[in-house]
Order: structure tokens, then C-alpha cells, then sequence
């Protein structure tokens, strides 16, 4: 395999060492080939946001799978998944399944183009939208990470028409939006992907405003963000609603799956109500579709979020004392279940900021953390995540150890 990997970050290449292999997880926790226990913080990179192997989600799986595990026709868990997607989320008035969130963007890009008849979009400079040829421009995560600004192979026309601004500037969309004829806007609401960047409100709302002034759709990518930080994803936490979402991660419960919805005279593009294709064969497939009702049933309990909120406060706010109170330029923030830090003195509210932090420190932080039985994200531009079974033990440990490595680099 490429790097003995079947995804670039998880090769270790910007934290130096060799990547943990891992044999099984279970709530909060991995356990290597060779027996060592880590606290999880990446969760399958979001989706175990209920813990990892969780029993109901298993006992669920278990009885769809006497049943079958594809049937390349429709079944009804994909209505009901596909209802509860579309209580959850404000803009959602229709919904696609498929089976990734990169295919949720291709499928997106398509629609927003046939919808407008316009060819261009804008995105931002440090979202991660998938690896579609038109959204590695400047792209962050595991591109950032590899130092590859673009990546070799993607034809100079497939990116002609995706114009970069830079997050939570204004006047950078607009000046784009002045000059061209953009079918979208296209953005992580909450960065992920250069880090944990969190966006203004001002932010948001103006690029709703600015939407709607110059005729564009607004288009929020939560494949990251959806029921992560609030059950109805970013749009429901900061009260901005886009055109169209796109999804994934979490709705699949651990389970291959992504997602694109929107407004249904949009929607209604999408083959066969409409002439716009897409298609997949396991697309909906009933394994992922019980796994993301399970996991949606458990996260609609009360009290879910405010427990994420507590736990990830709690563990980020920590992890920046100690640093500071170490002498390192530290800074980060967190949403909910979602959370990051940078080795720099900040704030980051933009991926040109985020490239002054130091990563060769992060990198030695990382390898310590992970010696200790802590597993983070293995790239200083990713997020993290916490979920509902990690424990204020867990906290404890991490942060004595935390207190512990920062002492020492």
C-alpha cells in the first residue's frame, strides 16, 4: 500500500515514528497490535461519537446482517434515516445517500452547477472538501500536512473554476463574488481541517447575505460538523440556514456513508426527478443506514451535547493551561464535541494563521502524548473529538499528562 497506508494522515508523516496499528476499540478506547490502551480523541476521525463498537449499534448491525448487507434496491431504513436527517437539519428538505463525504461533494458541486448554470465556485482557502479534482486547491488537511498545495494529476481545467477567499473575510468573498459568476459558496462552517478554526457569526450571516445579493447558493459542508456540535449541525448552533448540506461521518454511525440535501426545488435537479446524475451501489445500503439511526437515536437523548460541551471544555481549557503554564505559545478553542489546539500564540480564525504554528514541537507533543497512552490526531491541522463515553477520568489522565509532556519539551 502507498505509505503502508490507505489514507494519507494516518501515516505519522508530520509527527514523525511509525502510525499505531490498531487491533480493536470499544467506548472511549483503542488497544494496538502489540496490547497497548489509548483514550481515543480522533474517533474514527468523528463518527464514534457514541463510543466506538457500541453495543446497541452492534446488536442492531448483528440482526440487519441476518438479513443482508446490500440489496441495490431500496429499503426502508433509508426513509427512515432520511427523515430523521431531514427533522434534524433546517436546510434539509430532501435528502441523498452515498457513501462518503467526498462523494457527498461531488454529487454537490454537480447539483449547485446544473442548478445555477453556472460553472465557478468559491472555496475556502484551508477547507477540506474531499479529493475531487475541483476541491484540491489549497485544501489543508492531509494536503497541508504533506506540504502539497495541490496535488499532481488534477488537470489545470478542473480547478479553473474554484476561486479561494480566505475564512472569516468578507470582503474576500465579495470581491470574488464582484468579479465573477459564482454558482456557489462552499465551506466547512467550523474548520476541521486546518485545525479547529471557528467562524464568526458575522461571518456566516454575511455570506447568507452575500448568497443571496449576487444570486449564488450558500453551501455549508458538515460532513465533519453535523451532528457534532449540535444535533442539527452548524446551521442549527449559529442560526444560519444554506441552500444545501452535505453530510457524512456521523449519520453513518461508523459505517461508510455520506450525504447531500437541501431545499427540495434544488434537490428535485438530482436524477431520477431530475436530469443532474449520480448514482452508487451502495449507495444507502442498509448496514450504514442502522448504524446512523442508531447512533441519531442515542445522540437525540437529553442531555447528549451538554455532556460533549462539559467533557471537551473541560479537556481543551486544560491542555492550554498547562501549556502556557509550561512557557509554550499555545492557543485552540472547541465547539461541542469538537475541539484543537496550535503551537502558536494566536488566535488562528484563518489557514494563513495556522501555518505559523510549530509544528516540530507538535509533532514531539504528539509522540509524547501517544508514549503515554493518549491518541490525538496526528496532524497539527486536524480536529479532535471527544464523545459521549469519554469520562471526566479520562480528562484527568490526559491533562496530568499533558502537564507532564509540556514539562518536558
Amino acid at each position: 500500500m502507498p505509505g503502508g497506508v490507505s489514507s494519507p494522515v494516518r501515516a505519522f508523516k508530520s509527527v514523525g515514528g511509525n502510525p499505531v496499528v490498531f487491533d480493536r476499540v470499544k467506548g472511549a478506547y483503542a488497544w494496538d497490535v502489540d496490547g497497548n490502551k489509548y483514550i481515543d480523541y480522533v474517533g474514527t476521525w468523528g463518527p464514534a461519537i457514541i463510543g466506538h463498537a457500541d453495543d446497541t449499534v452492534l446488536e442492531a448491525l448483528n440482526k440487519q446482517m441476518q438479513k443482508g448487507t446490500s440489496f441495490g434496491a431500496p429499503c426502508a431504513l433509508e426513509n427512515e434515516l432520511a427523515k430523521m436527517v431531514i427533522d434534524a437539519v433546517p436546510s434539509v428538505e430532501m435528502v441523498r445517500f452515498c457513501n462518503s463525504g467526498t462523494e457527498a461533494c461531488m454529487g454537490m458541486i454537480r447539483l449547485v452547477r446544473a442548478y445555477t448554470k453556472r460553472d465557478r465556485v468559491i472555496k475556502f482557502e484551508g477547507c477540506y472538501h474531499g479529493h475531487a479534482d475541483a476541491f484540491l486547491v489549497q485544501a489543508g488537511s492531509g494536503v497541508a500536512t504533506l506540504g502539497l498545495p495541490d496535488s499532481p494529476g488534477v488537470p489545470k481545467g478542473a480547478t479553473a473554476g474554484t476561486l479561494c477567499a480566505t475564512y472569516n473575510d468578507l470582503a474576500s468573498v465579495e470581491e470574488i463574488l464582484k468579479e465573477n459568476e459564482v454558482a456557489a459558496i462552499i465551506l466547512e462552517p467550523v474548520v476541521g481541517n486546518s485545525g479547529f478554526i471557528a467562524p464568526t457569526k458575522e461571518f456566516l450571516q454575511g455570506l447568507r447575505d452575500l448568497s443571496t445579493k449576487y444570486g449564488c447558493l450558500l453551501v455549508f459542508d458538515e460532513v465533519m460538523t453535523g451532528f457534532r456540535i449540535a444535533y442539527g449541525g452548524a446551521q442549527e448552533y449559529f442560526g444560519v440556514t444554506p441552500d444545501i448540506t452535505t453530510m457524512g461521518k456521523v449519520i453513518g454511525g461508523g459505517l461508510p456513508v455520506g450525504a447531500y440535501g437541501g431545499r427540495k426545488d434544488i434537490m428535485e435537479m438530482v436524477a431520477p426527478a431530475g436530469p443532474m446524475y449520480q448514482a452508487g451501489t451502495l449507495s444507502g445500503n442498509p448496514l450504514a443506514m442502522t448504524a446512523g439511526i442508531e447512533t441519531l437515536k442515542r445522540l437525540k437523548q437529553p442531555g447528549s451535547y451538554e455532556h460533549l460541551e462539559k467533557v471537551t471544555s473541560r479537556l481543551i481549557d486544560g491542555i492550554l493551561e498547562a501549556g502556557k503554564a509550561a512557557g509554550h505559545e499555545v492557543c485552540g478553542g472547541h465547539i461541542s464535541g469538537m475541539f484543537g489546539l496550535f503551537f502558536c500564540k494566536g488566535p488562528v480564525t484563518a489557514f494563513h494563521e495556522a501555518t505559523a504554528s510549530d509544528t516540530k514541537k507538535f509533532g514531539r507533543w504528539h509522540r509524547m502524548m501517544l508514549e503515554r497512552g493518549v491518541y490525538l490526531a496526528p496532524s497539527q491541522y486536524e480536529a479532535g473529538f471527544t464523545g459521549l463515553c469519554h469520562t471526566e477520568e479520562d480528562v484527568d489522565y490526559t491533562l496530568k499528562m499533558a502537564k507532564e509532556v509540556f514539562a518536558l519539551l
